[in-house]
């Protein structure tokens, strides 16, 4: 990863994003109090937490966290379902009709692999989900990945790398099964 992307730790802009999480935390705790039949408030949270408004047809179904919410937009007609984790320091950018199973997890940040590095930089990269995309139960998409319009993501790959438009991807890492 491009070092345009890390973040020094135990510096100001850290700490600042300590902050930002502790903001993240409170508002996913409080979103995830809330049942299924209370879409107003739901929505009002998640609109607090990333900072803009979400579209009527927005649905999210709680438990939810987020460790960074500004960063998250969402387009029209979004469904995450329950127990999904958005983490990160990066862009999460939604666009519309996109569909998230149960327990996705879309994580923008990360550590250096060296040893001598991983508790001195957070490393970070946007995810991007085009429209009509759907992430199946329990998938992981990794810092950096685009996924194309109309793609599917099985359930419990990991994405690693970006995902063409239109294309079925499964696995550990994810690998191309076919094109839709």
């Amino acid at each position: 990863m491009n070092q345009d992307h890390w973040i020094k730790t135990r510096t100001p802009e850290s700490r600042a994003l300590v902050e930002q999480v502790k903001v993240a935390t409170r508002l996913s705790a409080e979103l995830s109090s809330h049942c299924m039949d209370e879409p107003d408030a739901i929505r009002t949270l998640f609109e607090e937490l990333i900072g803009k408004p979400v579209g009527k047809a927005f649905t999210l179904i709680p438990p939810f966290y987020a460790d960074h919410g500004p960063n998250i937009t969402v387009g029209h007609t979004v469904f995450i379902g329950p127990n999904c984790s958005f983490t990160g320091h990066a862009p999460i950018d939604i666009a519309d009709e996109v569909m998230i199973a149960h327990k996705v997890n879309l994580v923008t940040s990360g550590h250096p692999v060296e040893p001598g590095r991983r508790r001195e930089y957070i490393t970070a990269a946007p995810i991007s989900l085009g429209p009509n995309v759907w992430i199946g139960a329990a998938a992981t998409v990794l810092p950096g990945v685009r996924i194309g319009e109309g793609s599917v993501v099985a359930a419990g790959a990991v994405v690693t790398r970006d995902v063409a438009p239109a294309t079925l991807v499964a696995g550990v890492p994810a690998q191309v099964v076919r094109t839709l």
